[in-house]
């Protein structure tokens, strides 16, 4: 099928400062020519594509036209949009992580809503059958374990077997300076874990549909035809704070910063804020107790996390939530130090990575995305060593990064 991008780009001077996202109004930020304006927020470049056609959404929260939800929008503005297909965590975003979600009516609008964090990932032909066209919204983080690329994956192998266009509404990566960690093992393909590319992939959400259509990971030869809408006056080493929490549990800048380094810990007997409401930005275990002084108790938290490791447990450990996440932009590297100094700390190292020990443990290997990881940290290696042991990997998806970038 055709491949359609809408390239229309202004680029901003590299010495702009951090921008926040354009307002509701199109009027007001057609006079600011350097506030970043997301592909949805541009409805003059894709209006025209939905009128007269019947339209699927796939949505959660963090689809907005400035503090309103698209589809409410949308509907607004006469469109006709006959469903809404929601992700991990739901379409309106009030299920915790992990957890199954099932088929709804949207109260606010009596929209159907087609779960794909369920019974099944992908639309399927029956699902289709009405939609005339399909448009992806969906704020990512960047990161190969964060699960909305796989559900872009699986909707434009939807579109693609029937025959159906998919628009992608563009929206800026805030971890986009970022490209980094070993590429996956497809050995070690897993629910956190379906692409070959490293930890932080560097890419938008739409720049990421191109790549899967341009090296072939739609299963039988299968290409979707995609429209992007990309952002506006965004690089990708350009600050950018997100207006929605993409997750229940990335619910500051703070936590979405460090995540990429941070969520290694989701393979070890160690908390890592899930029970509190700062996750991945503190770090600690019972058994770290007068080896830290920072100490926290994590919780039962509906909505964000049900049953945390170590609940209700005082925790003793590293507190980064004032850590400079400059210094993360100005290394370009996932930070490693704080995973190995934990481990060398903790008394018990036969268990630091022993995921039977919890069922809210995943398994390092697939966090990671290669065996060697784990073994690395138990022998001691340096943080240098381990992401030498990267390459060449790292520098061959760089260059094959390259192709289908939209923004500089």
């Amino acid at each position: 099928m055709k491949l359609i991008v809408v390239t229309c780009l202004l680029l901003l001077s590299t010495g702009c400062a951090a921008h926040k996202p354009g307002g509701d109004s199109l009027t007001a930020a057609a006079h600011n020519d350097t506030a970043i304006i997301t592909g949805a927020n541009q409805t003059e470049k894709y209006i025209g594509l939905l009128q007269h056609k019947r339209v699927g959404v796939l949505a959660n929260p963090t689809t907005i036209i400035g503090g309103r939800h698209l589809v409410d929008s949308l509907l607004q503005r006469g469109v006709n949009i006959v469903k809404a297909f929601g992700p991990e965590h739901g379409f309106r975003g009030n299920a915790s992580n992990g957890a199954k979600v099932g088929d709804e009516t949207d109260a606010a609008t009596g929209i159907k809503i087609i779960s794909l964090y369920g019974k099944k990932r992908k639309p399927s032909a029956a699902d289709l059958a009405d939609i005339d066209i399909m448009v992806f919204d969906i704020q990512d983080v960047g990161c190969r374990f964060y699960t909305y690329i796989n559900v872009l994956r699986d909707v434009m192998e939807a579109c693609a077997e029937n025959n159906k266009p998919l628009l992608v509404l563009d929206r800026p990566n805030p971890n986009g300076y970022l490209v980094d960690g070993p590429i996956l093992d497809m050995n070690l393909k897993s629910g956190i874990g379906q692409f070959p590319v490293p930890i932080a992939h560097g890419m938008t959400i739409g720049e990421f549909a191109r790549m899967i259509n341009g090296e072939g990971w739609l299963p039988n030869g299968l290409q979707c035809n995609i429209t992007v809408i990309p952002v506006k006056h965004y690089r990708h080493d350009m600050p950018y704070e997100l207006p929605v929490k993409p997750s229940p549990n990335l619910n500051t800048p703070q936590s979405i910063l460090l995540y990429p380094s941070t969520c290694l810990f989701e393979g070890t007997i160690l908390n890592h804020g899930r029970g509190t409401q700062y996750p991945f930005t503190v770090l600690g275990s019972p058994l770290l107790k007068g080896k830290y002084s920072f100490h926290y108790t994590p919780v039962s938290i509906p909505g964000m996390s049900e049953s945390p490791l170590h609940m209700n447990e005082v925790c003793y450990g590293l507190d980064l939530r004032s850590y400079d996440t400059n210094l993360l932009r100005r290394q370009k590297r996932i930070n490693l130090q704080w995973l190995l100094e934990l481990y060398q700390a903790y008394p018990q190292k036969d268990k630091f990575f022993d995921r039977s020990q919890s069922k809210q443990m995943g398994n390092i290997d697939f966090l990671a995305g290669v065996a060697a990881f784990r073994q690395q940290v138990i022998e001691g290696k340096s943080a240098k060593e381990i992401q030498d042991s990267w390459e060449p990997g790292l520098s061959a998806y760089k260059q094959m990064r390259k192709k289908y970038l939209l923004y500089e």
